[in-house]
């Protein structure tokens, strides 16, 4: 049994249900040495376990490739058209400031209150009572409504939200590609959207010394989809006539896009992390290295835990032997 991933369709019986006491999640980790305790936890192994199998689902895929989409899965999609109508329905306002518009807190007012029906609507019947410690996940997973901003910690909730549906049986073993080619695609392209009109502040951005200003995700299993691609080496994402090409194929290739509408000038003074990348020989070594850059520069940094929150499944109980 793969974690984080739950079991097959194929007699169509629901899972036997794993007994879970549905709690509503907290923050666990306020200190620095609290760090130790999420790193020894049942949750970091179950995160880290639903990333690494995910990557290794998509590896050598596009994004066009065939494969099937659940009902839970058309149910997720319809879910993120909903909060992509909602960014339609609340325009930018006017205000002297040009970063964080206001009319931010207005979109997100309408997703808290929302929430937990939208997850509900997602769960099969016997699981509705899990939707209100799963739709933390989601209303953690769209950026911070105080300081309008979003960053790897959001982007991480949103993985933690699709962990969570996976170990209560609504999404299974074969969803994996639908997972991050239907599923995650979408959210990333809503989360694009976001950050477009409401002018978001990248959430403890590090600058151009980091490797993007709001995702991460998308670079690792975008750079599993293109091992051993036969003609794209990773020197070629800095040239802009591939990108143009091959973005609808490769979501490694669709973020680098974004990144060339969103900023200007050269690419290596604006996104010199993703530059220095694109001189790493292989696919199959930027892939690994960006999993270590993932544990160290998010997944080990006290500022992005900090705001984790743990319940019964995602636990801040240490790994059982």
């Amino acid at each position: 049994m793969i974690i984080g991933i739950g079991s097959s369709h194929e007699d169509d019986k629901p899972p036997n249900p794993v007994s879970f006491s549905f709690m509503v999640p907290k923050k666990e980790i306020s200190m620095v040495p609290d760090m130790g305790k999420w790193k020894r936890s049942q949750a970091y192994a179950d995160y880290m376990g639903f990333i690494l199998t995910l990557n290794e689902g998509v590896k050598r895929k596009k994004l066009t490739c065939e494969y099937q989409v659940s009902e839970v899965v058309e149910k997720l999609l319809a879910m993120l058209a909903t909060l992509d109508r909602w960014i339609d329905e609340t325009p930018p306002i006017d205000q002297p400031s040009r970063f964080g518009n206001k009319a931010y807190r207005t979109w997100y007012a309408k997703l808290d209150q929302e929430a937990e029906a939208l997850v509900t609507a997602i769960l099969p019947s016997e699981r509705h009572d899990a939707a209100p410690e799963i739709a933390v996940y989601l209303k953690e997973a769209v950026g911070n409504s105080t300081r309008i901003d979003y960053g790897t910690g959001h982007e991480a909730a949103f993985a933690v939200f699709l962990c969570c549906l996976c170990k209560v049986g609504a999404l299974r073993m074969e969803d994996q590609l639908a997972i991050i080619f239907k599923v995650f695609d979408k959210y990333l392209r809503v989360m694009h959207k976001l950050q477009k009109t409401y002018r978001m502040e990248p959430a403890g951005s590090q600058g151009v010394w980091g490797l993007d200003d709001f995702q991460f995700l998308p670079f690792i299993w975008g750079s599993s989809q293109l091992i051993d691609h036969p003609t794209l080496e990773p020197r070629h994402f800095v040239e802009e006539k591939v990108v143009n090409e091959y973005h609808q194929d490769y979501m490694f290739l669709e973020c680098i896009k974004f990144i060339n509408e969103m900023k200007t000038g050269p690419f290596a003074e604006h996104s010199n992390q993703l530059w220095n990348i694109s001189a790493v020989p292989s696919w199959s070594k930027v892939n690994q290295g960006l999993i270590r850059m993932y544990k160290a520069e998010c997944l080990e940094k006290f500022p992005v835990i900090q705001h984790f929150k743990f319940g019964s499944l995602l636990s801040i109980q240490p790994v059982k032997p």
